[in-house]
């Protein structure tokens, strides 16, 4: 099947092209960073809105970022943000890129989810669900909103609000259309039909974000599938996301060499290459194993979960079918920081900081210990 390519009037900037892709990236330090909430949010939705803002609390964490060398953070937004209050939804957007900034931190936006909850309802939202990994994060747009074809003009709306708002605001990385498009959210029941209707509407997402014609690159990661460097293996979304994109960007959880492999294969594109999600250490993907392969590949590296929080996802996936509620994982699955700022690992800050100050390329060497 042959994806249509995104439809855009005239006034539409064009996708960039390769060199036009690495001149940007080349201005860019080498990027690492982690996927951010607060550790006071168990959602986007309560990360952002007026009642749960919690710039303190946002201060306080980017400001470990900074001190681990980090230097950008991919953050979710919501398209019901918006709806509900777009005045106080740029406000406090703006609000973060002067916090972020300060720590001298660029973050990558993300419009769009199809992970977990498929109904996202705004307002107080529910607390934690005991031992179970990230139990309240939601889908955006959610399934009611997809299948009400009078719902697509508010989303285009959402979508050129903020991109207009920031597209072209030094202060922000680039802008992540949809996170995992593809994924079928199967902890949840009743979402037959998503595929489609999500294919049709991220081509439409990838035409509304030209339009209005931002200075930082788009982009949407593939993540399942073993083989995307084929032309013909492609499913129809791999193939949008991949021809589509400014920038090329992926998700793995594996082990390094099966990290190393899938960079080989989205080399072929010749365009950055920016891992926007990585590390779950009782999967095999860790910082020791997968970040200096990204150092020396030149490819960005933004792993999952900074600080344990209301999202819980220092517990495994499988948490879902069997909820910690009496022991502790044996090994924390992802997260870089206990909520009260000590590292869980001062090995793996070690390394971050280590590979953050080398120049572009350079794993710097292991110091022996005696």
């Amino acid at each position: 099947m042959i994806v249509q390519a995104p439809f855009t009037s005239a006034e539409a900037r064009p996708q960039w092209t390769p060199a036009e892709a690495k001149a940007w990236y080349g201005k860019q330090p080498w990027l690492v960073g982690s996927n951010f909430a607060p550790a006071t949010s168990i959602n986007q939705l309560e990360m952002w809105q007026a009642a749960t803002w919690d710039p303190q609390r946002i201060d306080y964490e980017l400001g470990l970022a900074q001190g681990i060398g980090m230097n950008t953070m991919r953050v979710f937004l919501h398209d019901q943000l918006w709806q509900q209050d777009p005045e106080g939804f740029k406000k406090r957007i703006d609000e973060f890129l002067s916090i972020a900034a300060k720590h001298k931190i660029k973050p990558l936006f993300v419009l769009f989810d199809s992970c977990w909850d498929p109904n996202p309802v705004l307002g107080p939202q529910h607390p934690p669900i005991p031992g179970v990994h990230n139990s309240g994060w939601v889908q955006g747009p959610g399934l009611p909103a997809m299948r009400d074809p009078s719902q697509e003009g508010r989303l285009k709306t959402y979508v050129q609000g903020v991109i207009g708002a920031f597209g072209k605001d030094d202060r922000v990385l680039g802008w992540d259309l949809w996170n995992e498009p593809d994924n079928g959210a199967d902890q949840y029941k009743g979402q037959e039909g998503k595929q489609p209707m999500v294919l049709a509407l991220l081509t439409k997402v990838y035409g509304w974000a030209r339009e209005a014609d931002p200075s930082q690159p788009l982009t949407s990661g593939v993540w399942q599938h073993d083989d995307w460097k084929t032309p013909g293996a492609l499913t129809p979304m791999e193939q949008l996301q991949l021809t589509q994109s400014d920038v090329i960007s992926f998700h793995d959880y594996n082990w390094p060499e099966k990290f190393q492999e899938r960079v080989d294969q989205l080399k072929v594109y010749g365009r950055p290459i920016l891992c926007t999600e990585y590390m779950a250490r009782g999967n095999g993907s860790t910082f020791d194993g997968s970040l200096p392969i990204g150092k020396r590949e030149n490819v960005a590296m933004i792993n999952w979960g900074f600080v344990d929080g209301k999202t819980q996802t220092r517990l495994p996936w499988d948490s879902w079918k069997k909820p910690y509620t009496q022991d502790e994982p044996t090994i924390w699955f992802h997260e870089v920081f206990r909520t009260d700022g000590t590292p869980y690992r001062q090995a793996e800050v070690d390394l971050i900081r280590s590979l953050s100050a080398a120049p572009k390329g350079v794993v710097p060497t292991a110091k022996k210990t005696k």
